[in-house]
C-alpha cells in the first residue's frame, strides 16, 4: 500500500515501549507524527521519518488515530489536558498499566471531549513490536477497533479485540500479569539456591523453561475446573502443596536463602484445606481467593 494511503498515527509517550511502537508504524509506511515530554526521546525516531511535534496539542491534531504509551491511565489523561480541544473527532487508544476503573475513568473523560477510546495492552517486550506472533488485546468501541485494525496490526499479528466494555482489556491485562511476580520471584529463589552451592544460574534456565511448558499445558484443565466449579479430580492435591510447604523451610535452612516472600503462599493453601478443599486440585484455591481475605 502507499505511504499516502496509511493512516496517520501520533504515538504520545517516548519510553521503550513507546519507541518501539512508533517505530513499526515509522517502518510500515505510516506518516508518524511523536511527543514526548523529554524531547530528546524524539530524536532517533525523527531521524527514521517521523515527525517531532513540540506541544502535545499539535501532536494529537495532526492523526484520527492517537495512541498514548504512558505508565498509567492518569498519567495519559494528565499528558493529554492541554489537548483535550483537539481530542474532538479523534480516536484514543492507551497502551498502559492501570486498573478497569482508571480504563472506564478514561473513556468517560474521552468521550466527555469528543473523542471515541479503545483500551488496550502489549502483551510482549518492546523488542516483540511488529511480529506476526505479538499480542494485543483491546477493549471498547468496536467501531474504532474495526476502523484502525490493519493499522493496529502493525504492532502485532495476533491482534484481538475482547469487547466493547472499555475495562475489559485493563481487567485482562490485571488477571494475566499476576503471574508474573510469583513467577520470577520463584525463579531468582531458586536462582539464589543454586549460587548458594556455587553454580550458576544459568545452569538451571533449560528445566525452569521445561517446568513452565509443563505449568501451561496445565492452564486448560485448570479452568475448566473452575468454570465448573468441579475440583474432584485432583492430579495436585491441595494437601500436596501443602505438604510441600516444609521443603521450603529445609531449603532455606540449607542454604540461607530467604523464602519468607511465601508465607501468604502457603496460608492461601492452609485455608483452603481447612475450608474442606484438601483432597480437591489445587485449582480450588480460587475459592479461597473469591472470598475476602481474613482479618487479623
Amino acid at each position: 500500500m502507499a505511504r499516502e494511503n496509511r493512516t496517520p498515527v501520533t504515538v504520545i509517550g517516548l519510553g521503550a515501549m513507546g519507541r518501539a511502537l512508533a517505530e513499526a508504524f515509522i517502518d510500515a509506511g505510516h506518516p508518524t507524527t511523536v511527543w514526548n515530554r523529554t524531547p530528546a526521546k524524539a530524536a532517533p525516531l525523527v531521524a527514521a521519518g517521523a515527525v517531532h511535534a513540540t506541544a502535545v496539542e499539535a501532536a494529537v491534531a495532526a492523526s484520527p488515530l492517537v495512541i498514548t504509551c504512558l505508565t498509567t491511565f492518569e498519567d495519559t489523561r494528565s499528558a493529554l489536558e492541554p489537548a483535550v480541544a483537539a481530542l474532538a473527532g479523534r480516536d484514543l487508544t492507551t497502551l498502559n498499566s492501570g486498573s478497569p476503573a482508571g480504563a472506564r475513568a478514561t473513556a468517560a473523560w474521552a468521550a466527555g471531549h469528543g473523542a471515541r477510546f479503545l483500551a488496550g495492552a502489549v502483551k510482549n517486550v518492546p523488542a516483540a513490536v511488529g511480529q506476526a506472533d505479538t499480542l494485543l488485546y483491546y477493549s471498547g468501541d468496536r467501531a474504532v477497533f474495526d476502523t484502525h485494525r490493519e493499522t493496529l496490526r502493525v504492532l502485532g499479528g495476533d491482534t484481538v479485540h475482547l469487547g466493547d466494555e472499555a475495562d475489559l482489556a485493563a481487567l485482562y491485562e490485571m488477571a494475566v500479569g499476576a503471574t508474573l511476580l510469583p513467577v520470577l520471584a520463584g525463579f531468582f529463589q531458586g536462582a539464589a539456591a543454586v549460587r548458594a552451592r556455587g553454580l550458576e544460574a544459568g545452569s538451571m534456565v533449560r528445566f525452569a523453561g521445561k517446568w513452565l511448558d509443563m505449568i501451561k499445558s496445565l492452564l486448560p484443565v485448570y479452568a475448566r475446573e473452575i468454570d465448573s466449579g468441579d475440583y474432584t479430580d485432583a492430579a495436585s492435591s491441595v494437601n500436596l502443596f501443602l505438604a510441600g510447604a516444609a521443603h521450603d523451610a529445609d531449603l532455606a535452612e540449607e542454604t540461607g536463602v530467604d523464602v519468607s516472600w511465601l508465607a501468604p503462599l502457603h496460608d492461601l493453601v492452609r485455608r483452603a484445606a481447612e475450608a474442606g478443599h484438601g483432597d480437591h486440585s489445587i485449582s480450588a484455591l480460587t475459592e479461597i481467593l473469591r472470598e475476602p481475605a481474613p482479618t487479623a
